[in-house]
């Protein structure tokens, strides 16, 4: 699971600049009281700058979240023991941006303030995110049942049903824990289930 890993060499492009410009916004007021004529001004930009690079503001945070997820993921590969098992690496991985999407600020007020704009995505469609992930788990599947480490089945639909999984933990880990389940107790119960799940 590779391929949303971040590229160390690659210099910041001005769009990156605006879209910075764009989160400390949402931080700071949240999506509905964010317009593009502030995220210029936090941009240091004239207005028309940021027109010609989205046309809305649905535009541009489809573009800022991508970005975020996609770096949430990339951290968490970032992490990878290339000397674990296959099947160990692909459940890290997934545990792992798990709990950096629930710790990630900009998801947490999104979510806090404006939890509609997540609705879409899990009412009626994937977003660029979720499908870049759905790819990089294919692959890993692939790679496991080639060892003979994961057990047959459709890797496509086993990476979606690894995903309807994770969202939940994401999404509504919090309502499950008080004073006898710790989000920690939690983590280690989807770590087992999807381990499970894998085993041949």
């Amino acid at each position: 699971m590779t391929s949303l890993r971040h590229n160390t060499d690659e210099q910041p492009s001005p769009r990156d600049g605006y879209l910075d410009a764009a989160r400390d916004c949402i931080l700071d007021v949240g999506w509905r009281r964010t317009t593009l004529t502030e995220v210029a001004r936090r941009a240091g930009v004239s207005r028309m700058t940021i027109y010609r690079a989205w046309p809305d503001m649905p535009t541009l945070l489809g573009d800022l979240m991508t970005r975020e997820w996609g770096g949430v993921v990339a951290d968490s590969l970032a992490e990878e023991d290339p000397a674990l098992p296959t099947v160990e690496r692909l459940v890290g991985d997934i545990v792992g941006t798990v709990q950096r999407l629930r710790d990630n600020e900009l998801f947490i007020r999104i979510v806090d303030l404006d939890p509609e704009l997540i609705l879409p995505y899990l009412f009626s469609r994937r977003g660029r995110s979720q499908d870049g992930i759905l790819e990089l788990t294919v692959a890993a599947l692939r790679d496991a049942q080639a060892e003979g480490v994961a057990r047959a089945g459709n890797p496509v639909a086993m990476a979606r049903a690894m995903l309807l999984a994770a969202h939940g933990f994401v999404l509504s880990a919090h309502t499950m824990v008080d004073d006898e389940v710790s989000a920690e107790d939690l983590d280690a119960e989807l770590r087992l289930a999807l381990t499970r799940s894998l085993q041949p």
